[in-house]
């Protein structure tokens, strides 16, 4: 098929994510997989409310919701009494919870998405070959119908935690492996715990050790559960082969696949009632590890999700975390496609997502050894932490940051919150904030009082949007009692005061909110210098 200008790698919920992003914005690319289908597995099941965020921006919401299972909280047992009970309450101002959503049907609406625009994985296509010089990258493929040069201006690894993209690059990928071995299985039981609820059950030795270990999540369908648990001694040496020859021992191994049996064996001596597995729709024994690259990106080469970052699955992180690693990248990659970039923008990339990596992969190895009850922040924190809602970029050279910004509410780097009861002409119901952000640009919110005057607002929507190279949607928030004369922008009425109350925001102020929903800017007051400045971190000279 020739050239392309972004050849992905890798048709996981990561690259799929990262390749639907590009095509998002116009970029033509090109993603293979060496799979010849889907693989057909509930391995990642957990979504985080950040996730469902995303997709909301991406237009999936409806679509996940539709085949998502709300989860609702975890029962504990220990050394075979009841433990503490989780509720995964978030507060009212998140619009999205907690879910469960096999892998497989993820892959699937990720895909059917991606071939909105026209695009569609080519499967049974593998990467046998890479290397790159100043002007491109060239990768050679093993296709159905034979080999395949390519030339492509970047290319993107998320090609797993065994990624060749990685090892063709020379990436480091430093950490260590877990001595435990797992098995998981997909299975149906007939207990009357209550739904929506995961379930984990530890039970330690004469040393204080875990000797045993059933962890339960709940799937969609009557009873349904992905389970994991401690490999049997009969499947452990089987399972031991994996990892060696310098391998990274981590995921589904091959070898003895452990049978309906064997989860029935640790039901019957871990389940908190009296129970029957059933409907085995897979199984696998699996190692982990955990790794982090220590760079994410080679010159023209850039990696995302499991081939820069691997962990334990505590907290269900993993995939969560390489789809926003890949909803940070697409953004600013299209813009350096499209000539409107500025220099070292997608060095960011590395600077931004490194950090996260390398916190997420602390915490997980941290709540795997010593549960999260160990952690000593608030609950509604680790809570947050988890959902995900918590990461930042305040460190980022795009940003002000919050030292710089010194105001009140979110600062620059901080995700953008949702609020609701916003007001538009035309419509007759209350808008979200989240409603105007669901673009692929940045936008400009610029919040007007009363004696905001309309000739400033004009200026700074001008001055802006020729810095952004006119990729930027510009909004006037206006304050419930204002009614400034003359403005020509489209406006939003903020009617019950909540994106003030959520912002902190000040009539005469400005917001810039970057594609992938974190704040890039807050100037007050409004000024259009200022604002260009702002932009020129991110957007090349006009």
């Amino acid at each position: 098929m020739g050239d392309t200008e972004v050849l992905v790698v890798g048709a996981g919920p990561v690259g799929l994510t990262a390749a639907a992003e590009l095509r998002r914005r116009g970029v033509d690319c090109r993603i293979v997989d060496k799979l010849a289908e889907p693989q057909p597995y509930a391995k990642a099941v957990g979504i985080q409310p950040r996730t469902l965020e995303i997709w909301d921006a991406m237009g999936l919401a409806r679509e996940a919701l539709d085949v998502a299972l709300p989860m609702l909280g975890q029962l504990t047992y220990i050394d075979g009494k009841p433990g503490p009970r989780i509720d995964l309450d978030l507060p009212a101002d998140i619009p999205y919870g907690f879910a469960a959503i096999p892998q497989y049907a993820t892959e699937r609406l990720l895909t059917a998405h991606l071939a909105g625009y026209g695009t569609a994985v080519e499967r049974g296509t593998e990467l046998i070959d890479l290397g790159q010089d100043a002007d491109g990258v060239r990768a050679v493929l093993r296709t159905p119908e034979g080999r395949e040069d390519v030339q492509a201006r970047y290319l993107i690894g998320c090609d797993g935690a065994h990624s060749p993209v990685r090892r063709a690059m020379g990436i480091r990928f430093d950490g260590d492996a877990f001595p435990e071995q797992y098995m998981l299985g997909d299975v149906e039981v007939d207990w009357d715990l209550p739904a929506g609820f995961g379930l984990r059950v530890v039970h330690h030795d004469a040393e204080g050790r875990v000797d045993d270990l059933l962890v339960c999540i709940p799937l969609p369908g009557r009873g349904r559960y992905r389970m994991s648990m401690l490999v049997p001694a009969e499947l452990e040496a089987v399972a031991a082969v994996g990892g060696t020859n310098g391998e990274v021992a981590h995921g589904l191994e091959s070898g003895r696949t452990p049978q309906l049996r064997h989860i029935q064996t640790v039901l019957d001596r871990l389940s908190p009632t009296p129970t029957t597995a059933s409907g085995l729709r897979w199984s696998s024994v699996f190692r982990i590890s955990h790794r982090l690259v220590d760079r994410y990106r080679e010159g023209r080469v850039l990696l995302a999700g499991d081939a820069a970052h691997i962990h334990p699955p505590t907290g269900a992180q993993g995939m969560n975390t390489g789809v926003q690693d890949a909803y940070n990248l697409a953004w600013k990659l299209a813009l350096v496609v499209g000539g409107t970039a500025a220099e070292g923008l997608l060095d960011t990339y590395q600077g931004e997502r490194h950090p996260i990596g390398e916190e997420v992969v602390g915490r997980t190895v941290r709540h795997a050894r010593a549960g999260v009850e160990a952690d000593p922040d608030d609950f509604t924190t680790i809570l947050l932490r988890e959902a995900q809602l918590l990461v930042n970029y305040r460190d980022s050279p795009l940003v002000d940051g919050p030292a710089a910004w010194g105001g009140p509410g979110p600062a620059p780097g901080d995700r953008a919150p949702d609020c609701g009861g916003l007001a538009r002409d035309l419509a007759r119901y209350p808008l979200r904030l989240f409603d105007l952000l669901r673009g692929p640009h940045h936008t400009l919110l610029l919040h007007a009082g009363q004696d905001t005057p309309a000739e400033l607002l004009h200026r700074c929507a001008g001055a802006a949007t020729a810095a952004a190279h006119g990729l930027l949607d510009v909004y006037v928030v206006l304050a419930p009692d204002a009614r400034p004369a003359g403005v020509r922008l489209p406006c939003v009425r903020d009617a019950e005061g909540a994106f003030a109350a959520a912002y902190a925001a000040r009539p005469g102020e400005a917001v810039i909110v970057r594609p992938d929903g974190y704040l890039a800017a807050r100037c007050h007051p409004a000024d259009p210098e200022r604002l260009v400045a702002r932009l020129r971190r991110t957007f090349a000279p006009a």
